[in-house]
Order: structure tokens, then sequence, then C-alpha cells
């Protein structure tokens, strides 16, 4: 059953390990659907989270993780990945959950390679779309919380998060 907007009006801190054993979607502009079970995830939170692209305040990039949750926010990372967020929680209040791998696919570069998912999808609602989607097929995988990935540049507070979510 596909995620219903409550689902998504959580804040990405309750998002991010909800997401883990959740089935994503997408269906190609040549219809081809292609899918993965979530494995791994990272929370975003606010504008004080200094790993968070919304550390700086609204800008046309950050503009689409200030929008309610249930959206896809879609960035290119190093010129070369685009990497898909779920942007969750009440409108204005910038949060996401980084869709770090599906099984199989380790990296969220690899996955969003993997799955034909591009920047094309940014803004998209992961409600109302027919071609990306979250679906619950009830699986509650086992899983551990550590600290994030790649974000160097942030204060040692939120470097030392357990914000990212792994299934055991």
């Amino acid at each position: 059953m596909k995620l219903l907007k409550d689902f998504y009006l959580q804040t990405a801190l309750t998002a991010a390990p909800a997401l883990l054993g959740k089935v994503l979607y997408h269906q190609t502009e040549e219809g081809r659907v292609t899918f993965g079970r979530i494995t791994e995830t990272e929370a975003y939170f606010g504008e004080s989270d200094t790993a968070c692209h919304a550390r700086s305040g609204r800008t046309k990039r950050t503009n689409v993780l200030y929008e309610e949750g249930g959206i896809a926010y879609i960035y290119l990372c190093y010129g070369i990945h685009n990497l898909l967020n779920v942007v969750t929680g009440p409108r204005d209040f910038p949060q996401a959950v980084l869709i770090r791998a599906v099984e199989g696919f380790n990296g969220p570069g690899r996955l969003t390679r993997a799955m034909k998912i591009d920047r094309s999808l940014n803004g998209v609602s992961f409600l109302s779309s027919n071609r990306i989607w979250i679906e619950d097929d009830g699986a509650k995988p086992k899983f551990k919380a550590t600290k994030r990935i790649g974000i160097d540049y942030a204060t040692a507070e939120y470097r030392n998060k357990l914000w990212r979510f792994v299934i055991k």
C-alpha cells in the first residue's frame, strides 16, 4: 500500500527509521518500473542542523525542503550523482530523509543510477505521482543508528548525531 500523507508529516527523525523496509518505486518515461526495499536512510533536520542544505536558509535550491512533507528533493552531488531525499514534516520547517541504499544498491548515487531517478523528479509528490512512490508491505526490519556519512563540513555536534539508520 502506498504511504499516506500522515506518514510524510512526521519529522525526519521519526520518518528516517520508519522508511527502512519500505519499497521505493520508480516508473521511467519508457514505462519500466524499478523498485527496491529501502535499507539505509539519513535524517536532516532544520536550519540549525549544520549538515542540512537549509543551514543557510531558503534558497532556490533548498526551497523544496520548506514544502509540506511528501515530495522528492533531488540534488546533484559532486557534479555526477543524483541523490534522492524524502521531504517530511510541516511546511516551512526544512527537513528531509536521504535514501542512502536499497537492497542490491549501496550508496545513494548507485541507487538513483540503477533506478534511473534524476532531478526531473525534484519536487514531485510521492502521494500523487505515478512516476515515483513508496509502499509499505508490512516489513519491520531491525536496524541500528549510527553517525551520518560524508558531512565533514558540519559542526562536531551535528557530525556526531546518530541520524543514520541501517538495517541489521
